[in-house]
């Protein structure tokens, strides 16, 4: 009998330990539940405000959140582009390897090193850290992730920033001809800075 009453109290210990929501087991879960939820992303999402005169075009993927034609000046055959992208809450790579990155994807004509040229600059906007790079050269990016056909856009400028926000990072980057690049300084500036995240 009293072996009867120790085999049934084993059993129920068991049984507790191993059933959802008793025992040991559930404590473990939900501190791994708070665990996710306290490392999950924050909700909202990086707020702008497009100047007058920029083209809002159709974003071409899901990585793309904002698309925009900066129409060109006379002279320049070509209009400036700038593209808003979001990878997800820890994708994109670090900050520092995106600037090194885009650095790359302009040439300089005399053969110098384009990040001896590049002007870098971090700041605060609305409570974001951005950090931004401003280069002039020939524009040498790949025409498509992956393709192996290159841009050879000679008198190009590229600005491109990486915003740090709760939710992570996000990636600008606008490149077109130097002229209308120019051209559009000040609005650029000024979109840059109406970034908020909410």
């Amino acid at each position: 009998m009293k072996q009867s009453i120790m085999c049934a109290g084993a059993l129920l210990v068991t049984l507790l330990i191993s059933a959802p929501g008793g025992g040991k087991g559930a404590s473990v879960s939900n501190s791994q539940s708070n665990a996710a939820q306290s490392n999950s992303p924050a909700s909202g999402e990086l707020r702008h405000k497009a100047p007058d005169g920029w083209v809002k075009e159709q974003t071409t993927s899901s990585m793309r959140v904002a698309q925009y034609k900066l129409p060109k000046t006379e002279g320049d055959s070509e209009d400036a582009l700038l593209v808003v992208y979001y990878f997800g809450a820890t994708q994109g790579g670090a900050v520092q390897a995106n600037i090194d990155r885009w650095i790359s994807q302009m040439q300089q004509p005399d053969g110098s090193a384009s990040k001896d040229k590049a002007r870098t600059e971090t700041s605060t906007v609305n409570g974001l850290k951005v950090t931004s790079v401003d280069l002039s050269g020939t524009y040498t990016a790949e025409m498509a992730p992956g393709s192996g056909t290159t841009h050879n856009d000679k008198n190009y400028r590229m600005r491109a920033a990486v915003i740090e926000t709760p939710r992570g990072n996000y990636f600008l980057k606008l490149v077109g001809p130097a002229k209308t690049m120019d051209h559009w300084e000040q609005s650029f500036t000024n979109f840059v800075q109406s970034f908020e995240f909410k």
